[in-house]
Order: structure tokens, then sequence, then C-alpha cells
């Protein structure tokens, strides 16, 4: 009785793994089962070749059977024709057992004949189930990978929340830190790279008063334009210098 309770246990823990494995991957099961069935398939049509080569084989027998019992027929009416009544008569029973025979052939030709046929029937029936089973193996497949597919991308859905508080919305703020620290730099850049610009500019203001300066004599004293009246220059001088100009003559 204990040991009878062992093996139920047993067996049923056996077919528990063995129902593990079944749905663990039911394609790879389906593919097994396919390839068994092509297997036995392939065997089926290996015997059917085998019994084809038979059915040739009392083809043949059925055909030199009638070709006896033409034969025989042919020699009791030479026979009968030459008056010679005992050789036809020996010949007469050779040809009585020679159609038996041939009948007895031809009956095993067409039971062979029916039977190869019923197989044949068969072997394509099968064929044409095998190649539904191949294609729904393959529909099933790709449906099952979309499936899962579909179940994962449902679960994708639902983690892409770019909350602060998940994952997500914790790298979402980094790469915005990120993006904020590089704009600070090239900010930074850019104001630096004023820094000093009136002072250039004023320096540059000053060369060029200088060079039209430099300019303005050169013109004057290669002739080129006349020289500043002093009535302009003292006009241009302004108040201030006249009055001192004044009392110094007083």
């Amino acid at each position: 009785m204990i040991m009878g309770k062992i093996w139920r246990a047993l067996r049923a823990q056996l077919n528990k793994v063995a129902n593990f494995f079944w749905t663990a991957d039911p394609i790879a099961q389906m593919q097994y089962e396919y390839d068994s069935a092509v297997a036995q398939l392939k065997e089926g049509r290996e015997g059917l070749e085998q019994y084809r080569a038979l059915v040739e084989r009392v083809t043949r027998q059925v055909a030199g059977d009638k070709q006896q019992v033409a034969s025989l027929e042919a020699r009791i009416k030479a026979y009968l024709q030459a008056n010679d009544r005992d050789t036809a008569a020996r010949f007469a029973l050779e040809l009585k057992k020679a159609k038996d025979e041939l009948a007895e052939n031809e009956g095993q030709l067409k039971m062979h004949e029916e039977a190869y046929n019923n197989n044949v029937a068969k072997v394509k029936h099968a064929s044409g189930k095998l190649a539904d089973v191949r294609n729904k193996i393959s529909k099933y497949d790709a449906e099952l990978k979309m499936s899962r597919a579909e179940a994962e991308m449902a679960k994708l859905a639902n983690s892409f929340n770019f909350d602060v508080t998940t994952d997500f919305g914790q790298i979402e703020e980094v790469i915005n830190d990120k993006i904020s620290l590089n704009r600070a730099k090239a900010r930074v850049a850019a104001d630096l790279s004023s820094d000093g610009l009136a002072d250039i500019q004023h320096e540059q203001a000053m060369e060029k008063a200088m060079g039209d300066q430099a300019l303005r004599e050169f013109e004057v004293q290669s002739g080129l334009v006349p020289p500043t009246p002093v009535a302009e220059a003292t006009k241009d001088l302004g108040p201030a210098t006249k009055d001192k100009e004044t009392q110094t003559q007083t």
C-alpha cells in the first residue's frame, strides 16, 4: 500500500514535469510532432515503393501467364488440325493449369493494385495534412511571438512614466541638468568673449584718428592740400583761448 502511494506520487510529479516541458514551448512541441510525422510518412513512402515493386512483379507474372495460355492454345489448335488428339489433350491439360494460375495471379494483381492505390491515397492525404500542420505551425509561431511582443509593450507602456519618482523621471532630470550645464558653459564663454571689447574699440578709434592726422600732415608737406588757415585755427581754438591771448597782449 505504501509503495503504491509512493509510486502514484512519483507519477504525479513526473506528470507535472512533463506538463511543464509540454507547455514551456508549444511551438517546439508542434514542430517535434510534425517532424515525427514527416519521418513516419517517409518510412511509409519507402514501404509503398517496395509494395509497388511487388505489384510490378505480379504484373509481369500475369503477362507471362497470358503468353503461356496463348501459346498453349495455339499448339492445341495445331495438333487438332494434325489429328494428333493425344498430344493436343496433353497440352489441353497444361492449358487448364496455366489458366488456373493466370486467374489466381490476376486476382492477386487486382488485390495488390487496390491496396497500393489505397495506400497512395492515404499518403497523399497525410501529405496534405502535414502541409496544413506546417502552415499552422508558422501561423501560431507568428501569433505567439506577436502576442508576447504586445504583452511586453503593454508592460513597457506602464513603465514609460516620466514622473520624478520613477527611473525614467530621474533619468530625464539628469539629462535636463546636463543640458542646462552645457548651455551655461556656452553663455559664460560668450560673456567672457565680450570682456575688454570697449578698450579694443577705443584703441582702434585712436589709431584711426592718428592715421588721419599723419595723412593730413603728409598731404600738406607734399603740397597736395593747402595748409590750414590761422584764422580758421584761431576760430577752432574757442573763446577760452581768445581770452588768454588778450590778457597776454595787455
